[in-house]
């Protein structure tokens, strides 16, 4: 199949967009399937995630369908409990789909976009791959369309639609829900990332949390998944009373949270990406991995680098050196300007 130069005049395609996570790599995601829906608005358009997410795509109105793809429990077990890898593939190929989109840019993602039998399978060039064969799988290839991933992912959209990305970037994101126990008003963080380089010292979290309290009685509500509130509970031991919550939170919860906090602090994770998304006002500390390709999207943030910080994406245990070199007091001074902002 080649693509025709304006997609959305001629007959409606069937798409493919592979995308299985993780949380921040699929809000990512969400402005560059938008773009698809609003090119090609007959479009059937169909979305292969990692069954851990699709509490993120709830009610999503850009997509017809999705496929969930429970890739952990194949690559742990083999087939298990459940549909197996080759009864999910066999599912997608069904769709006959005209057009594959891989927005992963790994082998396994590209594998499953080539096995779906697609006419076409595109992805973004190799040099912009984190597994740079995966490009060997695709019958079209994106060069270089901007720095942000987001934007790379639209310029894929635009590929496939013929029609250029309209200015704003949308994030059709649920709702959410709020636990009873959240405070009036309250800073959110989410601590934790998916590596050790990329977080921010725990103690300094504490430190953070007793200004803000002392100072202006606002809470530090740190969130973290249920069942492993030990990071959460120990920011708290460390900060004065009243001055720290833990908020173990299921996706839908950290939606709603995030929705109605007053500033966030994070560092380069889902909810981050997430609180972006919403446009909520905060701060975000970033070390090894450059902002310009993974920072929040927007200007809702302001975003905290030194610039002698080496752009790395090893998966150390550690917090980086550029990491600890931001102090609590700079964090705050920052983050009380855009609670100030916001007042």
């Amino acid at each position: 199949m080649s693509l025709p130069p304006n997609a959305a005049k001629c007959s409606p395609l069937r798409i493919l967009v592979v995308r299985f996570g993780a949380m921040g790599d699929i809000i990512q995601t969400l402005p560059a399937v938008a773009d698809l829906r609003r090119g090609i608005p007959d479009a059937k358009i169909v979305w292969a995630v990692d069954s851990r997410w699709r509490e993120l795509l709830a009610g999503n109105p850009d997509v017809d369908e999705f496929v969930s793809v429970p890739l952990r429990r194949w690559l742990r077990t083999g087939s298990g409990p459940g549909e197996t890898a080759g009864q999910a593939l066999r599912r997608l190929r069904r769709y006959d789909f005209d057009l594959a989109l891989d927005m992963q840019g790994l082998v396994k993602s590209a594998a499953v976009a080539a096995a779906s039998n697609a006419e076409t399978v595109a992805g973004l060039d190799h040099r912009l791959l984190r597994e740079p064969q995966a490009a060997l799988l695709y019958d079209r290839s994106l060069p270089a369309a901007g720095t942000h991933v987001i934007d790379r992912y639209r310029g894929l959209a635009a590929m496939a639609t013929g029609c250029l990305p309209p200015p704003e970037a949308r994030f059709p994101l649920p709702p959410g829900e709020l636990r009873g126990d959240l405070p009036e008003r309250y800073v959110l963080t989410s601590a934790q990332a998916g590596w050790g380089a990329k977080q921010w010292p725990q103690e300094r979290y504490g430190e953070l949390a007793a200004r803000l309290w002392n100072e202006h009685q606002v809470p530090l509500v740190v969130d973290c998944v249920p069942g492993e509130e030990a990071h959460a509970n120990a920011i708290r031991e460390a900060a004065p009373e009243g001055a720290v919550y833990a908020h173990p939170s299921t996706i839908s919860q950290l939606i709603g949270a995030t929705r109605r906090a007053a500033a966030v602090v994070g560092v380069d994770s889902g909810p981050l990406h997430l609180a972006a998304a919403l446009a909520r006002p905060g701060v975000a500390i970033f070390g090894p991995t450059d902002p310009a390709r993974n920072g929040p999207y927007g200007s809702s943030m302001t975003v905290l680098r030194v610039a002698a910080a080496a752009t790395t994406y090893k998966r150390t245990a550690e917090p980086s050196a550029s990491m600890r070199a931001w102090s609590a007091d700079a964090v705050y001074r920052e983050l009380v300007s855009r609670l100030n902002s916001v007042d």
